[in-house]
């Protein structure tokens, strides 16, 4: 079982963790297709990319300011 070699916290740490990546993967790609199709330019592209990036920014930083609190 799973519980022999780590616990559950542990598990869905980095379950959370993979998931997450997977998912704003595929976001990205989402919002790759989603500007291509629109033919809207490089303004679409910036708008679409940037709003995406500042969610992928929190989730990063949400990472560094849990190890900063924690001090480690």
């Amino acid at each position: 079982m799973i519980t022999d070699y780590m616990t559950i916290a542990e598990f869905e740490d980095y379950s959370l963790k993979i998931c997450f990546t997977i998912l704003i993967l595929f976001m990205f790609f989402i919002v790759f297709d989603l500007a291509r199709k629109s033919k809207g330019g490089k303004w679409a592209y910036i708008a679409l990319f940037g709003g995406l990036g500042l969610g992928m920014v929190g989730f990063i930083a949400k990472y560094f300011i849990k190890m900063s609190l924690q001090g480690g």
